[in-house]
């Protein structure tokens, strides 16, 4: 399996996608009213797709997942230019910290982080920030999950793509227990072509994951699944392209 999507909840698609690829620098992959992709791609490593669904409801405080961005050699330049480009200072970083926390137009929280040696090699996204109730399981569960490293990093624990180039998968430690309330943004991985996708998912349900269905979303081509702290990840089938 590899990783392959950061889906984030969005009450207008097109507006949130196109403030994130401004704010990236990402390559536009579709643009329609309720679905919005765009690729970030980083060299010679892996490219990772944000995707952008229409969804009623706005995000939930609190939010178990977002996103770091490197604020490179002046990160207060990069704060006023995502300011510039829409996003909101929210200003609850503690006195002393080394990044700034904002909101993009839709109000999910986003970090500009100063200068870190963990960081290099990432590219403008630094890291995925998913709360755990335990990072030592969560985080072989989700190397299993991706195929991606331990490394060290700022976070208790850290994964990266072998090629140890593109953004780090973080595990922090969460403030309370994942309830009921849907993730504003979920991470997607997909099957390769010699993986089958029952034994996946007892696989997952071995490591601790549990599957979370929703048969009112009709039939789709992936399984919704939580991990072992309650976060939401879906399986996508393997490509057409790996298939054929």
């Amino acid at each position: 399996m590899q990783l392959e999507n950061v889906v984030v909840d969005a009450a207008d698609p097109r507006s949130l996608g196109r403030f994130w690829e401004a704010a990236l620098g990402t390559e536009r992959l579709t643009d329609e009213p309720d679905v919005y992709e765009t690729r970030l791609s980083v060299e010679s490593g892996p490219w990772l797709d944000l995707c952008f669904q229409r969804v009623a409801e706005p995000p939930a405080p609190g939010p178990r997942l977002h996103l770091d961005l490197d604020g490179g050699a002046d990160p207060a330049a990069t704060v006023d230019r995502l300011v510039g480009l829409g996003a909101t200072r929210l200003d609850t970083a503690p006195e002393g910290a080394d990044w700034v926390v904002l909101a993009d137009p839709e109000g999910h929280e986003l970090c500009v982080v100063g200068p870190r040696p963990a960081y290099a090699g990432t590219g403008p996204l630094a890291a995925l920030a998913l709360h755990s109730a335990d990072p030592v399981r969560d985080s072989a569960f989700w190397a299993w999950l991706t195929g991606w490293t331990q490394v060290d990093a700022v976070a208790p624990r850290s994964l990266r793509h072998p090629s140890g180039r593109g953004v780090l998968l973080e595990f922090v430690d969460e403030a309370h227990p994942k309830g009921s309330t849907k993730n504003a943004l979920h991470l997607d991985v997909r099957l390769e072509a010699h993986e089958d996708a029952d034994e996946v998912e007892a696989a997952i349900i071995e490591r601790g994951g549990r599957p979370d269905p929703h048969p009112e979303w009709g039939d789709l081509p992936w399984r919704t699944y939580l991990d072992p702290s309650g976060n939401e990840f879906c399986v996508l089938r393997a490509s057409e392209a790996a298939l054929s």
